[in-house]
């Protein structure tokens, strides 16, 4: 990437900043949480008449109990040999009415609203690159593709299925999520997350009257959670959190069930396969009581892979040729970016700066837009991965592209 080509993008997307702003107040205006799916279409239409001013078609995908999701594509990429992943989110964690307590509000350079940074902006920006390259006359010869789906923050349930069909089709793959901190880090690693559910069988007895006929599923599993526990590894980055715990139905009465919920995150796909088999081979402890374990780690870990650390260092070019520095980082939470890792080269991290996801403080850093925009623009138009484990899957594009939906069900996790 030269200096003078980077400088043109920036300089027209610079001189663009009030749209872009403009552009995700609108769309966080529309508010739009995983939970009630009726609230995904107007999200939906307000970015699919962007992109079809851009000279992109649109297919909608309707979910079973999602919003479903938005493709994007220019022309007919079918014909393409080479096809890159814009991967972004229009659901949010905020219920339909916050606005009243939060409004969308510009204040000293900054953008506040519910979904502003997780990750409206970064929708906005990825639009604005596609834009700028096409005003220019900069086209990119692997071909930018863009989903958008609806139901990230719940676990992406229903749209797994289609990000794994894509991310075996293209060359690489850019995730919009917001960036790590006010420096604007990328996102080169995250742990893969999973969720568990252990459930304690026993048999109930009056506490008073016949205690030694009962067999406490509590009791048995106040030595579960202890055992769970211990498979914790701060040094490896392996958390294993009983986040939930409950069981019997009165003080005077032996407990015959109980269960927890239970939280894993790991950094390597070969610790998640150890840990989970580790919870699976717990055995019982009081006598006559049984275990049952359902839940899998199914979002897997964003590993720093040699074809992964090679679109990074193109960032650090790119932003090099941009006249500024990027940092790369670690996340704890997942992203749709730990789907696309498995099978194609994956930046994470590349949407809004800013603060605040999840959090009543949420905003994004308005003259970052432009900054942001620019670096993915810079990306878009880099010559294809060369690196990869294995070339896209020629027949995967049909599959990911068919209008049927396959079933997928993922815990709750972010």
């Amino acid at each position: 990437m030269n200096k003078a080509t980077a400088g043109k993008i920036f300089s027209w997307l610079a001189t663009h900043q009030d749209s872009m702003v403009k552009l995700t107040r609108e769309t966080a205006l529309i508010e739009s949480p995983s939970a009630d799916p009726a609230t995904q279409g107007p999200v939906f239409d307000r970015f699919e008449a962007e992109l079809n001013s851009i000279g992109f078609r649109c297919r909608r995908y309707p979910g079973k109990t999602s919003g479903g999701q938005l493709l994007a594509m220019p022309g007919d990429p079918s014909s393409h040999t080479h096809r890159q992943l814009l991967l972004g989110h229009c659901d949010t964690v905020w219920p339909v009415g916050t606005l009243a307590k939060m409004p969308v509000e510009s204040r000293d350079g900054r953008l506040h609203g519910p979904g502003v940074y997780d990750m409206k902006a970064g929708l906005v920006q990825a639009v604005f690159a596609i834009r700028a390259l096409r005003e220019l006359g900069m086209s990119p010869s692997v071909t930018p593709v863009l989903l958008i789906n609806s139901d990230e923050e719940i676990g992406s349930g229903e749209s797994a299925w289609r990000i794994k069909k894509l991310a075996r089709c293209v060359d690489r793959a850019m995730v919009m999520e917001p960036s790590l901190g006010p420096e604007g880090r990328l996102k080169t690693a995250r742990k893969g997350v999973g969720r568990f559910v252990i459930t304690i069988s026993g048999k109930a007895a009056h506490a008073g009257l016949d205690p030694d006929k009962g067999i406490s599923a509590i009791l048995e599993l106040s030595h579960v959670v202890q055992a769970l526990h211990a498979l914790n590894d701060p040094e490896a980055g392996t958390t294993v959190n009983v986040g939930m715990i409950d069981g019997g139905v009165r003080p005077n009465v032996v407990a015959a069930e109980s269960r927890a919920e239970v939280d894993v995150r790991v950094r390597t796909e070969a610790i998640a396969r150890r840990v989970e088999q580790a919870i699976y081979a717990i055995e019982p402890t009081v006598a006559g009581t049984q275990i049952k374990v359902s839940g899998k780690i199914d979002r897997p870990p964003l590993e720093p892979t040699p074809r992964n650390r090679t679109l990074w260092h193109r960032a650090q070019e790119a932003a090099d040729a941009l006249g500024f520095e990027v940092r790369e980082d670690a996340a704890g939470g997942g992203s749709d970016g730990n789907y696309t890792s498995l099978h194609t080269a994956t930046l994470d991290g590349l949407g809004a700066v800013g603060d605040g996801a999840h959090a009543l403080i949420e905003h994004v850093i308005e003259d970052k837009m432009p900054e942001r925009a620019a670096l993915l623009a810079c990306l878009l138009i880099g010559a294809p991965v060369s690196d990869r484990d294995s070339p896209p899957d020629p027949n995967a594009w049909a599959e990911s592209v068919a209008p049927t939906c396959e079933d997928s069900t993922n815990a709750e996790v972010t």
